[in-house]
């Protein structure tokens, strides 16, 4: 599945020869990640090809004479589908020609050298373990560091992802969005316009069923009862009556096993920001529309397609013939999906595009952020 990749402006400089390029600033989910040149994305898309051959999506063609603002637009708007379309390949995604190029590009966009710091990483509980990272460290490094200190599983680390999280006033929290494994923990840090924001490690997994898998690791069932606990505490989730009184009971007697197993699943409140999800809705062949507006979009679009991911490989373990890759939850164990039975559940539009319903859809629900 494609990843939240958008280039919604480039800029015209000049270099030390008098000469002129375009720099693209390149966006992951809604925050600007790097940026580079077209020259820069050329160069590492041929580094690519020599690894992965013409399975990669088409590349933006050069232009040999000056661009017109349409030609300009129109290649923004190619570069933008390249890293999106690039990123389905789990194969490409951790790959080290992959990787390598957007940390280097990461730490020179914010003029970052890699070098020895400490990070603070936020548990369930909002209390923080203090790590020693190299700057240059992705997410996936920094949180097998993490664990580590903390004594979680190594095999259960893909049940875990590390987030932007922002502390409020009075005591509100909100998580702003999950770190990619090749994100720079560190520089997406330091380099977030969001106040007071830290990095957290939670669960990430949207399937309560599979609770069960960390059942057997200390330190991860403490770190699922403190997730659920916390959830209810601010309100991200909506257990009955009935479950309520049972977690209290739980908590008094320190039983935490019983208490993850808990279905605490919920709607999680947001921060306002002019940003909406769309997605369609199929019930009895009718397909119907969806429309959230929420600062979280991004957010919430990722645990939709991690929803759907879980979904297949449950498929995939009923259907034999039918398998396919997770890369979130182990990298030991690969799947595959035939191509036929593929779809690209995900399309991202800025808001300014124009999203055109057809007449014989319907709008299910619209979706405000104080509905949430």
């Amino acid at each position: 599945m494609k990843m939240h990749f958008c280039i919604p402006v480039s800029q015209q400089r000049s270099d030390a020869l008098g000469g002129r390029y375009v720099l693209y600033s390149v966006y992951l989910d809604g925050f600007l990640f790097c940026r580079v040149r077209y020259s820069q994305l050329h160069d590492w898309n041929e580094q690519l090809r020599r690894v992965f051959g013409n399975c990669l999506p088409p590349f933006p063609p050069k232009y040999y004479l000056a661009m017109t603002t349409a030609m300009a637009d129109e290649r923004r708007n190619q570069l933008e589908q390249y890293l999106q379309n690039v990123t389905m390949d789990p194969n490409v995604l951790r790959s080290d020609v992959f990787v390598e190029f957007l940390k280097l590009a990461q730490l020179n966009t914010f003029d970052i050298t890699p070098k020895k710091a400490y990070l603070d990483i936020f548990l369930p509980n909002e209390e923080s373990i203090k790590i020693e990272i190299i700057t240059s460290d992705t997410a996936e490094r920094v949180l097998e560091v993490a664990s580590h200190k903390i004594g979680l599983c190594r095999e259960l680390l893909g049940y875990f992802g590390l987030f932007l999280i922002r502390f409020g006033k009075e005591g509100k929290l909100s998580v702003v969005k999950k770190l990619a494994d090749f994100e720079l923990p560190f520089v997406s840090l330091g380099s977030s316009e969001v106040e007071n924001c830290k990095v957290g490690l939670r669960k990430w997994y949207m399937d309560p069923s599979l609770d069960s898998m960390l059942m057997d690791c200390r330190v991860a069932l403490d770190l699922l009862y403190m997730q659920a606990i916390q959830d209810i505490e601010k309100e991200w989730a909506k257990p009955t009556q009935a479950q309520r009184q049972k977690l209290e009971a739980f908590q008094k007697e320190d039983n935490q096993t019983k208490g993850t197993l808990l279905d605490m699943d919920g709607p999680q409140r947001t921060l306002n920001q002019n940003l909406e999800l769309r997605f369609q809705y199929s019930e009895d062949s009718c397909w119907q529309w969806f429309v959230i507006y929420t600062k979280q979009a991004f957010l919430l679009s990722s645990c939709l397609k991690k929803m759907i991911s879980e979904k297949m490989v449950k498929l995939a373990a009923k259907n034999p013939e039918m398998q396919i890759e997770v890369p979130e939850q182990s990298k030991s164990k690969k799947y595959h999906i035939q191509q036929s039975q593929q779809k690209d559940y995900s399309s991202f539009l800025s808001r300014k595009s124009k999203i055109k319903i057809a007449k014989d859809d319907c709008v299910f629900g619209n979706i405000k952020e104080e509905d949430l």
